[in-house]
């Protein structure tokens, strides 16, 4: 029989929500996530924020699909349910348009969190449960706080086009949901060694995504010119961006000078043009009579 310290919650639900209550406080007064939280986010934090998750949920989604018949992992693998790889896609090019793999950049500290994720997938399998509980029940929870947030402070539309990442048509109820996921949790078969290294796992979790919204902030604090990715615009106009890129409406040197030379020698109204019309009209009259 599996033996447990004193004072140790037995369901390893219970433990995690206890041994991550420090650093999920710790994640959650980031200045980052305060901002955020106040409804002071600003589309390029927002837009960092959301190409950062999508690294990190693509790396999470790889290693869960790798082990999904491990029998630690394979309770809490639910794809259908809350895989967000596919809605983070959507968000990035809503607001970046078809280019967006181009557009976006993994950072150091994202990359940090990325890596950790691979090597437990590839290592220590077991160890994912951690990660998956710290993401998915943190955006079923949390993240639909952020979502009306980021809809009223970006005034994003109505109908949830930049926000996929926080819906869950696979969940109908997301009190019950989770209420599954921690039976699950609960149910899998480990001993103690194997719990203690998942609680610790989880901590360590929080610790990436602290230091995730430490280089968010900074990257968001950094000076730059406004670009035109900056500015929300109708999801019909960001599909055609990348094309029109290349049909630049902008004259080269040379078209320049030809308009210039065409246009710059003629006087700007009709009136003086009429004038000079007539008076090179009767000036060459002259000349003829004269020349008779």
């Amino acid at each position: 029989m599996t033996q447990y310290s004193e004072g140790t919650p037995r369901d390893l639900s219970e433990a995690l929500k206890e041994s991550t209550k420090d650093v999920h406080e710790q994640a959650e007064n980031t200045e980052f996530m305060k901002s955020f939280q106040k409804g002071q986010v600003s589309l390029r934090e927002f837009k960092l924020y959301l190409a950062s998750l999508y690294y990190i949920y693509c790396a999470l989604e790889e290693e869960s699909e790798q082990n999904k018949n491990n029998p630690v992992y394979e309770p809490v693998y639910f794809p259908a349910e809350l895989n967000r790889k596919t809605a983070l896609e959507q968000d990035l090019e809503y607001f970046y348009g078809p280019t967006w793999r181009n557009e976006i950049q993994c950072h150091e500290a994202t990359q940090k969190y990325v890596d950790r994720i691979h090597h437990v997938g590839q290592h220590e399998p077991e160890l994912l449960v951690a990660h998956a509980y710290t993401r998915y029940l943190g955006d079923l929870s949390g993240g639909q706080i952020l979502k009306k947030i980021a809809q009223k402070s970006l005034k994003l539309p109505s109908t949830g086009e930049g926000l996929a990442f926080f819906s869950f048509p696979g969940v109908t109820n997301i009190s019950k949901f989770k209420q599954l996921y921690r039976a699950r949790m609960n149910s899998i078969p480990m001993d103690s060694a194997t719990k203690e290294k998942i609680l610790k796992e989880a901590k360590n979790s929080f610790l990436l995504n602290v230091e995730v919204f430490k280089e968010l902030q900074s990257l968001a604090s950094q000076k730059r010119p406004l670009e035109n990715n900056d500015l929300i615009q109708p999801k019909s106009q960001l599909h055609t961006r990348g094309n029109n890129r290349t049909q630049s409406s902008v004259p080269t040197k040379e078209s320049d000078r030809t308009q210039m030379r065409h246009t710059d020698m003629l006087p700007s109204t009709p009136i003086i043009r009429w004038a000079l019309a007539l008076f090179f009209l009767a000036a060459t009259i002259g000349v003829g009579m004269y020349a008779m």
